[in-house]
């Protein structure tokens, strides 16, 4: 049997992250070094007790939990209560017991577990980029020791925070671009596939029925979220640990990408050149800033759902 993959998982804990923490702390294939928090769906505090709630439920009050950056690197912050929950976690309004964050710089704690680890980490982000983009710039020793950098963010056709931009990166442009320009091998799990991994209402009363508390905190989050968008619900972040988890059930193909940071329409945007020629100097021009990225454009929703289901019922 292959060793669990070494993983840091950067979240801004928030409903679909929540998903994402309980498969990450929960499945064997899995070693989650430690969980980094963002500001993003909801304020930082809010993210870093949430974060902290769900691992304590799950039985990982061994992982550590890192606070990071509190703002965008260049903009203000623009939550997602409307649809978290004015927590940020449906309004449950859980609070940890007795676990705390680590006392310590999150990038310096991360570039440390990085340097130290005797095989290459995987980066999963299911957040806006801030502590990413931080962590390079810091210390970009780091990226001779990362296997692969997995970005819930992004998309090669529309967008959900406005018509052109996906959340996480509008949230930050400045450190998705700072990111995705690095020279880390990057997949990037956007809202071309975000939707597609889903759970059912049956799938939820499952959760909500089980005798593992949490199956049923994740039970509670999923209809909350459900009362407001309907069924079926998308797994969301937790389909890019999936990803890690079985790459086989994604589809990626690998095209030059860069994020808008500029003010205006286009802000946050993810410019996906799927064009098949790409050989005239204007092209080159336009291309300056963007790099080659392996782009999620098709996933067995049904398998990952079910990877999902299976851990989250059954350990």
């Amino acid at each position: 049997m292959n060793s669990p993959i070494p993983i840091i998982l950067d979240v801004d804990t928030g409903i679909d992250d929540a998903f994402a923490l309980l498969l990450a702390a929960k499945h064997p294939g899995l070693n989650l070094l430690a969980v980094s928090c963002v500001d993003g769906n909801c304020p930082l505090v809010n993210v870093v007790s949430n974060t902290l709630s769900v691992l304590e439920t799950a039985g990982r009050m061994d992982v550590p939990v890192l606070i990071g950056a509190n703002k965008p690197l260049a903009s203000e912050s623009n939550y997602a209560l409307a649809v978290h929950g004015t927590d940020g976690l449906g309004n449950l309004n859980l609070s940890p017991k007795s676990m705390k964050p680590v006392d310590a710089d999150a990038s310096e704690f991360m570039k440390d577990l990085i340097l130290k680890s005797a095989e290459p980490i995987t980066l999963i982000a299911v957040a806006p980029l801030t502590n990413i983009a931080l962590l390079f710039q810091k210390f970009p020793e780091v990226k001779g020791n990362i296997e692969r950098l997995v970005i819930m963010g992004g998309s090669a056709s529309l967008g959900n925070a406005t018509a052109l931009a996906e959340f996480n990166i509008w949230h930050d442009p400045e450190a998705a671009q700072i990111v995705f320009s690095s020279d880390v091998e990057i997949t990037m799990y956007g809202l071309d596939v975000f939707y597609d991994v889903h759970l059912s209402a049956i799938d939820i009363r499952k959760l909500q029925e089980s005798e593992l508390l949490p199956a049923r905190i994740a039970g509670d989050i999923g209809a909350f979220i459900a009362n407001i968008l309907g069924y079926p619900i998308t797994l969301g972040d937790a389909g890019a640990v999936c990803a890690v988890i079985d790459p086989l059930g994604l589809k990626v193909e690998r095209f030059p990408t860069a994020v808008i940071t500029d003010k205006g329409a286009a802000r946050g945007m993810t410019v996906v050149d799927r064009r098949p020629y790409r050989d005239t100097v204007e092209n080159e021009r336009a291309l300056a800033d963007s790099k080659d990225v392996d782009v999620a454009l098709g996933v067995d929703g049904a398998r990952y759902s079910k990877l999902w289901l299976e851990t989250i019922l059954n350990h």
